[in-house]
């Protein structure tokens, strides 16, 4: 099923669903009272969960790349040790680093599959697990929303905070560190790079939250900002975000994508939209070149 099958109401619950605590057993007995134009509301709504296994676009075991799972220190973390998945070229670095954070859920195959392709391109990319100090993405997602949920949030974000010096400094970096992210992710790519600073070098945030408007004269990182186009909720704040960038003389760029929801760059559900998420991570790519090599 395409989205162009499934009605607005049935994308609105989703979306409710993917962030609060409603269970999937909710969603769908929410979704089947649903009345919709045409069809089932029931089918359109399983549709919309994620399916994995189809959507991986570059295999673990692709002779262009060299993963594996890493561990590394994060003092003042939820542990003190942090788990993540490292993905680097196969030919010889350094190569520009790139932090590629996950939504509210932990580390699921999507984001794998996007570090992946980031090393096809010539980065080396990290991307942490934040669930990793509580057992790890526990292998779906309604299980992992509950987990990230009961974590201390400000000690999630320094796990992730010393991801992204730990990849800044590794033998394989040219020291030159992006950071990109989607939904929870992209939020914290904007407080990323309203915490670090000049020692981020560009950031690539995918419909995620806005800093504190406060702290925006901070930023010191060109970003590249990533809006769907129907994204009530993220894009609330969204005026108010580029006045301030512009107020302070911020480098960024940002961009709308026409006939696109919340998740469009996620190719494993319908809210992804090809034609446009194409032309993201295109966009995204160019301008991670330009300011990290």
């Amino acid at each position: 099923m395409t989205n162009d099958y499934i009605d607005s109401q049935v994308y609105d619950l989703y979306d409710e669903y993917c962030h609060t605590p409603m269970t999937r057993r909710e969603f769908l007995n929410k979704a089947s009272a649903l009345a919709v134009a045409s069809g089932s509301a029931l089918v359109m709504a399983e549709a919309l969960l994620p399916r994995y296994a189809m959507a991986q676009t570059i295999s673990f075991t692709d002779e262009r790349i060299i993963p594996k799972y890493i561990e590394y220190d994060s003092p003042g973390g939820t542990s003190g040790t942090m788990r993540g998945y490292l993905v680097r070229p196969a030919g010889g670095g350094p190569f520009p680093a790139i932090l590629v954070i996950h939504e509210n859920r932990g580390l699921n195959p999507y984001i794998e599959d996007v570090a992946r392709r980031f090393a096809v391109e010539g980065f080396v990319a990290l991307a942490p697990d934040g669930l990793s100090p509580i057992g790890g993405y526990p292998g779906n997602d309604d299980d992992g929303k509950v987990m990230q949920k009961s974590l201390d949030q400000d000690k999630l974000f320094t796990d992730l905070l010393n991801g992204a010096g730990f990849l800044k400094s590794h033998e394989l970096s040219n020291g030159r560190l992006g950071a990109t992210g989607f939904c929870y992710g992209g939020g914290v790519v904007n407080k990323l790079a309203v915490v670090m600073g000049p020692e981020l070098n560009a950031g690539v945030p995918f419909y995620g939250r806005s800093p504190a408007m406060v702290e925006v004269a901070k930023i010191e990182a060109p970003l590249m900002i990533q809006y769907a186009e129907d994204d009530p909720r993220v894009n609330a704040t969204r005026q108010e975000y580029q006045q301030a960038l512009e107020e302070h003389g911020k480098d960024f760029v940002m961009h709308t994508y026409p006939g696109t929801r919340h998740g469009f760059h996620n190719n494993s559900t319908p809210r992804y939209n090809e034609v446009q998420a194409q032309i993201a991570w295109e966009r995204t790519i160019a301008f991670l070149r330009k300011h990290l090599s």
